[in-house]
């Protein structure tokens, strides 16, 4: 190229770039001169995924429960997450708190949810320092009210109020249509349930046109079976009212604290009834029975419809291989699955190695574990990278009481936790808790009784 004609390129790009500049300080200034407006959603989610989750157990010994493993390929919160974006819903805000780091790497910046965007996306919020001292997060509504300054960038019309740990699918922009259509200040989701498991839950009585006339957090004794869902559309005056004047309640949550509040002082507050699938998986019992659900031969829940799928974080591994003569029968099987025993009526995790002469039944087991050779399961939730020796008996005798805790073991389950071992041909009954990397020492004569539990160093106590 020519002296001259690079000359007259580098003018060209100095033109250019000078361009740019003065159509950037432009834009600048306008953005400055609109000042908060400039950010404008009409609704965002706060997405509440901190909780310890210490009915699920050995479980959630490393994990916060949202990031629990669910269905062989997804994490519970996975659904939430995907009922936002597919319902239109693109800025969510994800409050953290309770062993972090697995649903933060799950979670990323949001691109399997497509959730990765330069305005709203997705955003982790756990508690942070502030000028005034530190907080964790003391409630539900307080963990909210700490994250004002989030909402108030995006100048919300309504804010939506999730949990991270239920099972289902809903079109949260209907529930904004009925919240709008009856002019209300909070819609709550609810939902029938029997009525000798109401007690468990917030209930609310209404008139014909589905206002809420009362409120009772887990009552005693229920008059109505409608219980709240735990979620919630505001309107953004209501809360941010609501969540200020209510800012120095200990422990302030919204089933106990701010919808009484907002119910005393004459809000419109309505319930939006659903009518589809719904499972709060707090419980061992309730997430096998979610699990087990997915597999029925017509499933109440179904994973598979195109029309609203659940998105997940994937990982690039092979695919299953299924042995000549392994048996697999009415089960779910995670990709980079090697099998060569039976299976029948469970849900296998990715990466999961069934040795030959394994026997799975009615079980759960999670990513990149491994089944010894002989050995049978039977009944049983086992978490992530355990291995179990070769000719173990997981699941014998006669269900008994817990040793350990009553009220969190109280199935006809034996529950895993991650990373654990158990050596070959031991016995392991019902109702059982293992954590850790366990000997033979560990089980005398070869057994762990129905009842009984072996929690390792760094196990939940």
């Amino acid at each position: 190229m020519s002296e001259n004609a690079q000359k007259k390129l580098k003018l060209i790009f100095k033109f250019v770039h000078y361009f740019e500049d003065v159509c950037y300080n432009r834009m600048y200034k306008k953005i400055l001169q609109r000042g908060d407006n400039v950010i404008k959603k009409e609704m965002i989610a706060m997405l509440l995924a901190g909780g310890q989750g210490s009915r699920l157990g050995v479980l959630t010994q490393k994990v916060a429960k949202p990031a629990v493993s669910f269905g062989g390929k997804y994490r519970i919160i996975d659904f939430p997450l995907s009922n936002c974006i597919n319902s239109g819903v693109d800025t969510v805000g994800v409050l953290t708190q309770y062993q972090p780091l697995r649903l933060n790497t799950h979670i990323g910046i949001g691109i399997p949810w497509d959730l990765d965007r330069n305005v709203g996306g997705v955003t982790i919020l756990p508690p942070y320092e502030k000028s005034k001292g530190s907080d964790w997060y003391t409630g539900t509504a307080n963990a909210i009210f700490q994250n004002l300054e989030y909402m108030e960038t995006y100048n919300p019309d309504y804010v939506l109020i999730l949990s991270g740990d239920h099972i289902y699918k809903m079109d949260y922009e209907v529930m904004l249509e009925y919240h709008k259509a009856n002019n209300a200040d909070v819609t709550i989701a609810a939902m029938p349930v029997p009525i000798e498991e109401a007690s468990r839950f917030g209930i609310v009585i209404t008139d014909d046109n589905n206002r809420i006339t009362e409120f009772e957090e887990k009552p005693a004794n229920p008059r109505s079976n409608l219980a709240s869902m735990g979620i919630y559309i505001f309107s953004w005056p209501a809360l941010k009212e609501a969540l200020i004047k209510l800012s120095e309640e200990p422990g302030c949550d919204f089933g106990k604290h701010i919808i009484p509040y907002c119910h005393g002082k004459g809000d419109r507050i309505f319930a939006y009834e659903y009518n589809g699938y719904w499972k709060d998986v707090g419980t061992l019992g309730s997430y096998w029975e979610a699990n087990m659900e997915l597999i029925d031969i017509i499933p109440e829940f179904n994973l598979y419809e195109e029309y609203w799928k659940i998105y997940t974080k994937s990982d690039i591994i092979p695919p299953q291989y299924i042995a000549e003569d392994a048996v697999i029968e009415r089960s779910i099987i995670g990709e980079g699955s090697e099998i060569h025993g039976e299976i029948y009526n469970s849900v296998i995790g990715a990466g999961v190695i069934i040795n030959p002469g394994a026997v799975i039944r009615d079980s759960i087991i999670m990513r990149d574990c491994e089944i010894g050779a002989g050995a049978t399961v039977d009944k049983a939730i086992v978490a992530e990278d355990t291995t179990i020796g070769a000719g173990c008996a997981i699941g014998v005798g006669e269900y008994m009481p817990s040793k350990y805790d009553p009220k969190v073991y109280q199935f006809d389950l034996v529950t895993i936790g991650e990373h654990s071992m158990i050596p070959e041909n031991v016995k392991v009954g019902k109702n059982t808790a293992i954590s850790g990397v366990t000997t033979a020492e560990d089980y005398p004569d070869g057994a762990l009784a129905s009842g009984d539990y072996i929690i390792k160093a760094g196990g939940v106590r």
